[in-house]
């Protein structure tokens, strides 16, 4: 027996309780669900020579909507300086901060 009645519509044999959609799904459906849950793709890319690890990489990359990274406590575009904009600040502050110190050095020097 290929397929199971329940309630629910027809089932595929051994795979529990997930029905046959039936209805097409589009590109726009697929992306809002996948915000709105969220992807987590793990991976580890390893180079060895002779048993000698030569390079280790792990990649952990999450998709997902703003408001659901938020949910889950990830908002670090909103603290990153060079995606937040404060980058020009911190290059004015990094310049004042040479200046003071090549006065102070200067200071020392005279004394």
């Amino acid at each position: 027996m290929d397929r199971v009645m329940q309630s629910g519509g027809p089932m595929r044999a051994g795979y529990g309780a997930a029905p046959m959609n039936r209805e097409p799904t589009n590109l726009g459906d697929i992306l809002e669900r996948v915000l709105d849950r969220g992807v987590v793709i793990a991976g580890d890319i390893r180079v060895n020579l002779l048993d000698i690890e030569l390079l280790t990489i792990k990649l952990r990359l999450l998709i997902a909507s703003v408001d659901t990274a938020r949910e889950l406590g990830i908002d670090w575009w909103q603290h990153d300086p060079w995606l937040s904009g404060r980058d020009r600040e911190l290059v004015e502050e990094n310049r004042r901060l040479r200046r003071r110190l090549s006065a102070l050095e200067q200071e020392g020097l005279d004394a």
